[in-house]
């Protein structure tokens, strides 16, 4: 007996189904941009072609990967841009995603202030990539998102950085969050300088007892790095603990003109 043509017939009635229910699915649920709300196809993965393409322009680029400004490669001495050349910093390298501009600053302030965590469909997969280009991604045994303040995770309801960190993708490192805020600070974004922003945040973390940062190589997870004080000061503490090694990953650099 031939079972190839009932098999075929099963195959085309069931291509013919999920056509039609997607069908009715984009009919009753049209695709919208998470970004602007504008209508878009299934096919254009969450962004219209116009954000995709402000985004983009936002994102890789050359930069520092000590302190994450745009640089050309012939601007680096040793590792390092002109810039942060001398300067005391206690993490070892970032990774970033892009520039704090257009598009992409548009979905971060939205991300982090306004409860659009859907776009973490996004923002994730753009620091997922930062990630995996970065020289660093090796060495990472924990990934350890910035903490906010108790007070202030209740109010917002939701940690961004720690969001940011659930989307990223290693074969080995998990997830720490025995870093911790233990002081509320003011935004960084009131502060009106670098020296300001390093005081603002001057004894803000601490290291949660029995924590294994001993003798482990720590990625701190950002959205965020204009001066660079909250992950400096975030870095001085781990290593206090005997971190070995901290690296940064951050979805954005602001502030090209300043340190």
């Amino acid at each position: 007996m031939d079972t190839a043509k009932p098999k075929r017939t099963f195959s085309h009635a069931k291509e013919t189904a999920e056509l039609t229910l997607q069908s009715l699915n984009q009919l009753l649920w049209p695709a919208v941009c998470i970004n602007c709300r504008r209508s878009i196809s299934e096919m254009d993965n969450n962004l219209c072609q116009d954000c995709w393409g402000e985004l983009l322009a936002c994102a890789g680029g050359d930069y520092c990967r000590r302190c994450g400004r745009d640089v050309t490669i012939f601007g680096l001495r040793e590792g390092a841009c002109p810039d942060c050349q001398g300067r005391d910093m206690y993490f070892d390298q970032i990774a970033r995603a892009g520039v704090y501009e257009k598009s992409l600053r548009e979905m971060i302030l939205a991300f982090k202030l306004a409860g659009r965590t859907e776009l973490d469909l996004v923002l994730g997969f753009l620091a997922d990539s930062a990630l995996s280009g970065c020289s660093f991604i090796d060495d990472i045994d924990f990934f350890v998102p910035v903490p906010l303040h108790f007070s202030r995770r209740l109010v917002r309801g939701y940690n961004q950085s720690l969001i940011l960190a659930k989307r990223l993708k290693h074969h080995r490192a998990k997830i720490n969050t025995d870093l911790v805020r233990i002081r509320r600070t003011k935004s960084q974004s009131a502060a009106s300088s670098a020296a300001a922003r390093a005081a603002n945040v001057a004894g803000a973390f601490a290291v949660r007892r029995r924590s294994q940062f001993a003798g482990r190589k720590i990625c701190l997870v950002d959205d965020i790095k204009t001066t660079g004080a909250t992950l400096n000061e975030c870095a001085r503490v781990l290593k206090q603990v005997g971190t070995v090694k901290v690296f940064a990953l951050v979805l954005a650099v602001a502030g090209q003109n300043t340190s």
